[in-house]
């Protein structure tokens, strides 16, 4: 395993939109595994293959509640209710804001087995499936219609 560069805000990669993986490959696989300890060195819950320079339709999560969750191709199937809540990003370091996403999200993908799995989750794993799932699109925390408000320093716990 490798850990990877995260690419910050203002790389043109960020915008961008993935393409779908299409045969899950030994490439792919230790992608997955590089993806899961360069999220971890960086104390992240989230990193999608973008942030790692990487065009490809792939989001590693882990948080307490959920453990870790490989995602290929994911989509969004079901959205219900709305929260407001703290988030921040990897590859947009030292900016923090209040963002409004959906209080419960159901994602469907393939895992690295290359098998249909789906993911239901409120809180935090909603909204890391929401943010990962948009840097997949091109999009940041930080855009018109996520970003509620960003957060000064010493709201930041």
């Amino acid at each position: 395993m490798a850990k990877l560069q995260i690419v910050k805000e203002g790389d043109e990669t960020l915008r961008k939109v993935s393409r779908p993986v299409t045969e899950i490959t030994p490439r792919i696989i230790t992608l997955l595994d590089d993806m899961v300890e360069t999220m971890r060195d960086a104390n992240g819950c989230g990193l999608a293959a973008v942030q790692v320079g990487i065009l490809r339709r792939i989001v590693v999560i882990e948080t307490e509640e959920s453990g870790l969750i490989e995602l290929i191709n994911p989509e969004i199937i079901k959205e219900v209710g709305v929260q407001e809540e703290g988030e921040g990003c990897l590859s947009v370091p030292g900016k923090w804001g209040i963002t409004r996403r959906p209080a419960k999200v159901t994602v469907r993908a393939l895992n690295r087995k290359g098998e249909t799995v789906e993911y239901t989750g409120s809180g935090l794993l909603a909204r890391a499936f929401c943010h990962e799932i948009d840097h997949l699109d091109g999009k940041l925390f930080i855009d018109k219609g996520n970003l509620v408000r960003y957060l000064d320093p010493d709201e930041v716990g």
